[in-house]
């Protein structure tokens, strides 16, 4: 499954143009639209995500944030990855659950 079939791939793609310089999640988020998808939507984006099943998004997945979007995409740096686990690590275990995630999304 790939992200394209919650959001729209125009969208995606302006998102990743506003964040080639530095990363706010918030504003991805919104651009990509994100922000106004139910939560089964943000379920199967959370799915994605969590590339190794583990029902838990981790500080490497987060780091390749935004090559689940588009391949050629970067990958975050240090001090943007560490800023968005903190965004969403509400119970501060060091990972990103789903209900975390649609938080943080929906925040």
């Amino acid at each position: 499954m790939s992200m394209s079939t919650v959001l729209k791939s125009g969208d995606i793609d302006k998102a990743l143009a506003e964040c080639a310089g530095s990363f706010n999640h918030k504003t991805f988020f919104a651009t990509s639209g994100l922000s106004k998808k139910s939560d089964a939507e943000l379920a199967t984006v959370f799915g994605i995500l969590d590339q190794d099943g583990s029902g838990f998004i981790e500080v490497e997945e987060l780091k390749l944030f935004l090559q689940n979007f588009s391949g050629t995409a970067r990958e975050l740096n240090k001090s943007e990855t560490e800023a968005f686990l903190a965004a969403g690590d509400s119970d501060h275990d060091g990972k990103i659950g789903v209900d975390e995630f649609k938080s943080m999304v929906k925040a």
